[in-house]
């Protein structure tokens, strides 16, 4: 029974230090998207793999603001067509392009690809409900700090 009741504080002692260190171990695995602006009031989901990297930058109720895919190549091709505003992404000028949410149509997409450096690509899209949301994620997107070594652009 002694042996017991020596061992409870040490369990509790290990319960509580998991909770504790479970939200680090959360927060570091989004260190691998770019640091979103203090203001932002966004935070990043992410997934990946040793082949590809995705972030998504949500706000408060869920609602997918931008993301980004970084992997070899990308399914996204950019059509001439759809050609939208310009703007810098990682360093580079880039091409926003015009896009659809298949399921939402009255959701506005803008698009780019940016090629890397290192021989990756990274596919950026953003979401918006107005024109003037839309200019806000592209702000806060061209704001982004791709400090890392895989983002950097030619």
């Amino acid at each position: 029974m002694t042996r017991t009741k020596n061992r409870l504080p040490r369990i509790a002692a290990a319960i509580l230090l998991s909770a504790l260190f479970a939200p680090l171990a959360f927060a570091q695995q989004t260190d691998e998207c770019p640091r979103l602006p203090g203001d932002a009031q966004l935070t990043w989901t992410q997934r990946s793999s040793e082949s590809f990297l995705i972030c998504r930058a949500t706000d408060a109720d869920g609602r997918e603001a931008f993301g980004l895919y970084l992997a070899g190549s990308s399914p996204f091709e950019p059509a001439r067509g759809n050609r939208e505003e310009r703007g810098v992404v990682a360093g580079q000028e880039i091409r926003w392009y015009r896009g659809e949410v298949a399921a939402d149509p009255s959701t506005l997409v803008r698009e780019t690809l940016v090629e890397l450096d290192n021989g990756q690509v990274m596919h950026v899209w953003l979401h918006a409900r107005t024109a003037e949301q839309l200019q806000h994620n592209q702000r806060l997107v061209e704001s982004l700090r791709f400090d890392e070594a895989r983002f950097t652009a030619n």
